[in-house]
């Protein structure tokens, strides 16, 4: 089977997108096209890959991303048997040789809820055309509620080694994701800051929203914690592995378990979350949960992990042993694949194809 992925407005080193689903349609044998901003990106692309160039989504290049995108979808679905789109914005006014192949859409965020009340009907109206002429995935159950119809689930859960890591040391917190005011941002440099004062480094590993980047280069300039950007996930990873707790202060109520918390437990490393029901759920023995907006208590809830070996070592062992049972990308990885090959009326050829994990 030969599938055409194509995203403008995500990282092309995404971890749901190129860690996990490319590396799971790669493994099976298929082939794989990628378009995506590579050089906006500063990103060399898998060698399994073939690569296809575009410019990324952002400021005043959007509309002209967007023409570009279309381009190579124009050329490129041409010889592919299924098509597979990340952005919503890609919807809009697609090719007529891409609607000739099947047109898989991959929804992972309420995009109506993200904007304006001026563009919320836009947004709606999107998702409705996007439903009746396409095939949809969803990256959890809750986001079936702004369609009609039902659709399969394809959650974003990640790789979990049969080993056990090593023990969490103390003495590190790590965040591992978008960087956003909903997401915490701002509660963590204040926690941050609390913790540098005894002795306890903060590393926050991802990429950050504009209104966020200034206070956080200033707290960087401070010293009250490292910034690392961007970070390809399998190496965000590695970077986190060992730290004391991962931290998941979200602001909003989702009703799914946040990736990062999956990644954290999958390590070994105790987590603190806000009282997200499912994440508040999964964590209650391996983690710890603190209110909404409270960096006092995130602090408190550090320091205790930090000065005590004996209940890191725990947490970790309970959350690597939850994620290896219920958390595995590889059961997700499998359906993901069959779910395409059947609307592309292709099957896996006899003997999949292994890729080396970092491309």
């Amino acid at each position: 089977m030969r599938v055409c992925v194509c995203t403008i407005a995500r990282h092309p080193e995404d971890a749901r997108i190129l860690h996990r689903q490319i590396r799971a349609l790669l493994d099976a044998g298929h082939e794989v096209t990628y378009i995506a901003p590579f050089r906006a990106c500063n990103v060399t692309p898998w060698r399994k890959i073939s690569p296809v160039d575009v410019p990324a989504s952002t400021g005043r290049r959007r509309a002209a991303a967007l023409r570009a995108a279309h381009r190579a979808l124009a050329e490129h679905a041409a010889y592919a048997d299924l098509v597979l789109l990340h952005d919503p914005v890609l919807l809009v006014s697609l090719p007529r040789a891409v609607r000739r192949r099947p047109v898989v859409w991959d929804v992972r965020e309420d995009t109506a809820a993200a904007l304006g009340p001026l563009l919320r009907p836009f947004a709606r109206r999107l998702e409705s055309r996007g439903e009746r002429r396409h095939r949809l995935l969803l990256a959890e159950e809750g986001l079936g509620a702004h369609f009609r119809g039902s659709h399969p689930v394809v959650p974003d859960t990640t790789y979990v080694a049969d080993t056990p890591p090593a023990a969490p040391a103390g003495g590190r917190a790590v965040y591992v994701g978008r960087l956003s005011a909903d997401r915490g941002a701002g509660d963590m440099i204040e926690l941050a800051r609390r913790l540098a004062a005894e002795g306890v480094m903060v590393e926050l590993i991802g990429p950050a929203d504009p209104e966020v980047r200034p206070a956080l280069r200033a707290a960087q300039r401070e010293g009250i914690l490292r910034w690392y950007g961007f970070v390809p996930n399998d190496r965000a990873l590695r970077i986190a592995e060992g730290a004391t707790a991962g931290l998941a202060l979200l602001r909003d109520g989702t009703r799914a378990v946040p990736a990062k918390v999956m990644e954290y437990m999958a390590h070994g490393i105790p987590v603190i979350t806000t009282p997200n029901p499912a994440a508040a759920e999964v964590v209650k023995d391996s983690g710890i949960v603190v209110p909404f907006g409270d960096a006092g208590a995130a602090a408190d809830a550090v320091l205790r992990l930090s000065g005590d070996a004996a209940l890191r070592a725990q947490l970790g062992k309970n959350g690597h042993e939850t994620a290896r049972e219920h958390f595995q990308w590889s059961a997700d990885a499998e359906r993901f694949v069959a779910h395409l090959e059947t609307w592309a009326g292709r099957t896996a050829p006899l003997r999949p194809v292994p890729i080396e994990p970092l491309g």
